[in-house]
């Protein structure tokens, strides 16, 4: 029932967050009226929203993440819908996340995993060759099921106390893998604030102090 994601309020809703690319994900499509239930009232109506496919390791659809999003025109810009719940997840996310540049039954010895979508795709944007997972959540981040193959894995850091908890949680469980677990901090509140506020280049930069000389030569432009 969803569309590509090109030209649509999907887009042009990724676009106003410095995401320029997004219509490059498979992960990701565009519904014009999706479906959305307030669990106090008990009322329905629909919104259009970002959708974001959730998959396990193989590339099998386990869920889907929705971020609803204003119908009207906003003279701020494109915004998410005002309610008190505009983002929400549907399926099995427990292990799994929403994949960019991931491979398909293929090796990933280096990919980055984070929490929210506009962070992991901040990162996308000016490492656009690099696999990404979204894990949607600090307590899914922590869970999340790092391929048998990753040998090393860095982890996006978000500033809260619950971004912390995921980000000990999976480095915990890397480590037991014998996975090297690297931390990426913005320099801001979060990767996202870092392109819009600072630029790809200067989030280029700071990136490459935090990759290892291998992977800043290999996934950051020069």
């Amino acid at each position: 029932m969803t569309l590509p994601l090109t030209g649509t309020l999907a887009d042009a809703y990724l676009r106003e967050r410095g995401i320029l690319r997004a219509s490059t994900h498979a992960a990701l499509r565009f519904h014009p009226s999706c479906y959305y239930r307030n669990f106090m009232t008990g009322r329905t109506t629909s919104y259009p929203a970002l959708i974001a496919a959730v998959t396990d390791d193989a590339g099998v659809i386990t869920g889907v993440h929705r971020t609803y999003l204003s119908p009207g025109l906003d003279p701020n810009g494109v915004g998410k819908a005002k309610l008190d719940d505009p983002r929400r997840a549907l399926g099995g996310l427990l292990g799994n996340g929403v994949r960019f540049r991931f491979p398909v039954n293929a090796s990933a010895p280096v990919l980055v995993a984070g929490e929210g979508l506009e962070t992991m795709l901040s990162l996308s944007h000016v490492m656009p060759g690099m696999p990404m997972v979204a894990a949607l959540t600090a307590n899914h981040l922590a869970a999340f099921n790092v391929p048998p193959e990753c040998r090393r894995l860095y982890i996006a850091a978000d500033a809260d106390a619950a971004g912390r908890h995921g980000i000990e949680g999976l480095s915990r469980r890397a480590q037991e893998c014998g996975i090297l677990p690297l931390v990426l901090s913005p320099e801001l509140g979060d990767f996202n604030e870092d392109l819009r506020w600072l630029g790809p280049d200067q989030m280029t930069a700071s990136l490459r102090l935090q990759l290892t000389p291998e992977d800043a030569v290999t996934f950051l432009p020069r």
